[in-house]
């Protein structure tokens, strides 16, 4: 069962942690915090697909302090399904798409990550989700276990929430708030009280529309206000920002 997904279809929020650092070290590190989902980019670091099959070996060796482990949520640079195939082929069962505008490139989202007559993902007879072959039954039910997100991240994109959530097998809507605020004109700037109007209503459009909001927000006080406002998954760290932070204020106290 993916965890993760059940969740979100709960209804339940889910507390996450971002993750930009490329080390399998680091993944561990985090995985282990016990925070519900941590997000692991591809989109703006160097990591490729080789990297990213040892940082979910990694995630998975991890001790939380509870039962259930911190859920890999990975991000493809593109909502391509080429690469949608390759890291679902090396384990993924969460993946967080950017920059998706419509209802058809959340069609499309959605069809790389099914197999025909359902979609268009290739068939391996031999591959590490499928632990190497041995499952013989996960080409008939990898679709039951994998959560697809899609990010809005443009001012024409919040225009099309409502269409991109009826597509059927979009798990969950994901906010982008850097690449929003630049493109409603405040580059930055993401507590601008435009952009903050742009979230919130994005926030509770997604939920009356059934499916699960999303967003990156370091800041507590929002943070916690698009959990009360719906917003289901949240992360509301990122590990270079937090290691940023506390060096600098280390360095602070001798200089």
């Amino acid at each position: 069962m993916n965890h993760f997904k059940q969740a979100l279809k709960e209804g339940k929020p889910q507390i996450g942690i971002w993750s930009s650092i490329p080390a399998p070290y680091i993944t561990e590190f985090l995985a282990g915090a016990g925070y519900d989902w941590m997000l692991l980019d591809t989109e703006h670091t160097p990591t490729d697909v080789p990297e990213m099959v040892v940082q979910l070996q990694a995630a998975s060796a991890a001790m939380p302090g509870g039962n259930v482990r911190t859920a890999p949520v990975v991000r493809p640079a593109w909502n391509d399904p080429v690469l949608i195939k390759r890291y679902l082929d090396i384990g993924t069962q969460n993946l967080m798409l950017p920059f998706v505008q419509n209802a058809e490139e959340a069609r499309t989202a959605v069809a790389a990550t099914r197999y025909p007559p359902f979609g268009i993902r290739g068939v391996s007879g031999a591959m590490r989700a499928s632990n190497f072959g041995r499952d013989a039954s996960y080409v008939h039910h990898a679709h039951e276990s994998i959560c697809v997100l899609v990010q809005v991240e443009t001012r024409e994109a919040l225009a099309e929430i409502e269409s991109i959530a009826a597509v059927e097998g979009v798990d969950g809507i994901f906010i982008g708030p850097g690449d929003l605020s630049a493109s409603l004109g405040h580059p930055g700037n993401s507590a601008h009280p435009e952009v903050e109007s742009a979230i919130r209503d994005a926030i509770v459009r997604i939920r009356a529309a059934g499916k699960a909001p999303g967003i990156l927000m370091p800041d507590a006080g929002r943070a916690s206000t698009y959990l009360e406002l719906g917003a289901q998954f949240v992360a509301v760290g990122l590990d270079i920002g937090l290691l940023r932070q506390s060096l600098d204020a280390n360095l602070k106290q001798f200089r």
